[in-house]
């Protein structure tokens, strides 16, 4: 009986991921997601955007930013649908801020269809966008 059990198992299992495979292939593999982060200042020729990007267990090292340039990197999530939790650090004079740059709870569906996760950085805030054309602010300095 644990025998016939055990076969249940592992093919309801293997049943289960070629479902989901058929469904959404991409998800199998996990889902890639495209983070970018831009300086989005008018004025700064003199005094960069300092960034610093992190997670867990993947350190992206830090730049510094002149007007127009960004920092851009690519995630996937597992097959379970979760990934590393990024997190930046900005610095610009003598202000800083940290703050979630890829989060999957708050991201996965924010991100949109092309799961693009921009950020444009002013000297008001911090404003995101899923197509780099629309912008949002999400929060101040």
């Amino acid at each position: 009986m644990k025998i016939i059990n055990s076969v249940l198992l592992i093919c309801g299992l293997a049943f289960l991921v070629i479902f989901m495979s058929l469904l959404e292939p991409q998800n199998l593999l996990g889902t890639e997601y495209d983070v970018r982060v831009i300086n989005g200042f008018t004025n700064n020729s003199s005094l960069p955007l300092v960034i610093w990007c992190s997670s867990k267990e993947n350190d992206l090292g830090g730049r510094a930013l002149q007007e127009k340039d960004d920092f851009s990197w690519r995630l996937r999530t597992n097959f379970w649908g979760t990934s590393n939790h990024f997190v930046c650090t900005m610095k610009w004079d003598k202000k800083r801020k940290r703050f979630d740059a890829f989060k999957i709870p708050r991201d996965v569906q924010r991100c949109g269809p092309f799961r693009k996760c921009s950020w444009l950085v002013r000297e008001d805030g911090f404003y995101f966008s899923n197509d780099e054309v629309n912008w949002k602010k999400d929060f101040s300095w």
